[in-house]
């Protein structure tokens, strides 16, 4: 149970430094050092960074899939749902506009490095999409579902790398307030397409 618990700890850890820090500037005396273990101990439970590296994009896929589930579980209408995943900007505001997205910053850092994982840290965006899509179907909208799920995630990123760089409170609520207002001319279309 201890070294479950101590694992847990290494990744939440590895997790966090390389959101703030970036992968490349993550090393494993910094990861040990925040979990306060001996390295000795640390090389017992991950043998390299990208080991490390697997276990973290595996644990943020874990909680996309929990949050999404309670997103899921919160309402019992696509256009809520979908809601929610505008609202994430607002609601991890403090963080991305210190560090950026979690997800675009490690995509995008594992791109220009071309690591071997960068196609499974894309998996966090696909998740997103497939799950948007399945609300978009839902409200009506399977002909641009796809289009529209990525609108979604193109806004997110968006929002997300400006409030980054300009730390701007403001623009990220105007930002939020224009998506609900589309989101909402999307549902009242929907709305008005007769059921056959």
């Amino acid at each position: 149970m201890a070294d479950i618990t101590t694992r847990e700890r290494i990744i939440a850890e590895a997790d966090r430094l390389i959101y703030e820090n970036g992968y490349e500037h993550t090393s494993f005396a910094d990861i040990a050092d925040a979990v306060g273990i001996s390295r000795g101990n640390f090389y017992y439970h991950f043998k390299s960074k990208d080991e490390i590296l697997d276990a973290v994009i595996g644990k943020r896929m874990m909680s996309t899939e929990q949050m999404l589930n309670a997103w899921a579980a919160q309402s019992s209408h696509p256009a809520e749902r979908i809601r929610s995943f505008i609202l994430m900007v607002v609601t991890n505001q403090a963080k991305i506009m210190r560090h950026g997205c979690p997800v675009g910053t490690l995509c995008s850092e594992l791109a220009k490095l071309g690591h071997a994982a960068q196609p499974q840290s894309n998996q966090l965006f696909s998740l997103f999409r497939t799950w948007l899509h399945q609300q978009f179907v839902l409200l009506g909208r399977e002909a641009d579902a796809d289009a529209l799920a990525m609108h979604a995630l193109a806004f997110s990123q968006g929002v997300a790398v400006l409030a980054h760089a300009f730390n701007d409170e403001q623009f990220v609520a105007r930002e939020v307030e224009r998506m609900c207002a589309w989101l909402d001319g999307i549902v009242a279309d929907a709305a008005q397409v007769p059921a056959i």
